[in-house]
């Protein structure tokens, strides 16, 4: 479904990025996961073309996205839930939902993606009248998936949904997204709580100082020496 090639990218004379290769197969759930500062919102920024590419190749189901506008991004079925969530919290949640299903193509079928996400997280349809700056950061979090949720989307791609997060709450949200991957979306999730991530997701890809260091399995990645000593402390 999604694949990069050979991709860099940066901000200005920075490079962030240094040739990174990597596929989401139809149906997978699979993580990028690394330290803080190794490039891994430069990457899911790159693939929603917020900022340009310096090399390398983005497609989504065989078609290069380098002469898509970012606004026009979400039409070829990908849905970003940023870092730090960018709810517009001056509107409900509700009014947060339809911003979701702004495209034409989703908005005849509100009501039935709405339930959706109100079945998936039974907290926003309580919370539906609230103001979405007034949530607490779980609920927050909720409302930035269910928002993205809304477009119907084919690969949904996830910054560091358990950031700034309780331990209690980052367990909740991890869940959810296995929910969301056992209802058939693609995800690209990416994230720093290596530990978690890993339980819930198919395969991974470590990204150190912009580099791909090794990719594997959800399993093989969890019994790696290497990255059990670097970054789960055993």
């Amino acid at each position: 479904m999604l694949s990069i090639s050979n991709v860099s990218a940066g901000y200005g004379s920075f490079r962030a990025l240094f040739g990174v290769s990597l596929e989401v197969k139809a149906g997978e759930s699979v993580a990028v996961i690394g330290p803080n500062g190794a490039g891994k919102t430069t990457l899911l920024r790159a693939i929603s073309k917020l900022i340009d590419l310096t090399g390398g190749e983005v497609t989504m189901e065989g078609r290069s996205l380098r002469q898509v506008a970012p606004h026009k991004v979400i039409a070829t079925g990908i849905a970003h839930v940023p870092e730090n969530r960018r709810l517009f919290p001056r509107l409900t949640v509700e009014e947060n939902l339809k911003m979701g299903s702004f495209p034409v193509s989703s908005r005849t079928r509100f009501p039935e993606k709405r339930k959706f996400v109100f079945d998936l997280f039974p907290r926003l349809e309580e919370r539906r009248n609230q103001l979405a700056g007034t949530l607490s950061g779980g609920e927050q979090q909720m409302c930035a998936i269910g928002r993205a949720l809304m477009s119907g989307p084919k690969l949904l791609l996830l910054d560091e949904p358990s950031a700034g997060l309780a331990p209690v709450v980052v367990q909740s949200i991890m869940q959810m997204v296995k929910r969301i991957c056992a209802e058939g979306y693609t995800v690209l999730i990416v994230e720093q709580n290596i530990r978690q991530v890993l339980k819930v997701v198919d395969r991974a890809y470590l990204l150190e100082t912009g580099r791909i260091k090794s990719s594997g399995t959800a399993a093989e990645l969890l019994a790696s020496a290497e990255i059990r000593k670097a970054y789960l402390g055993i």
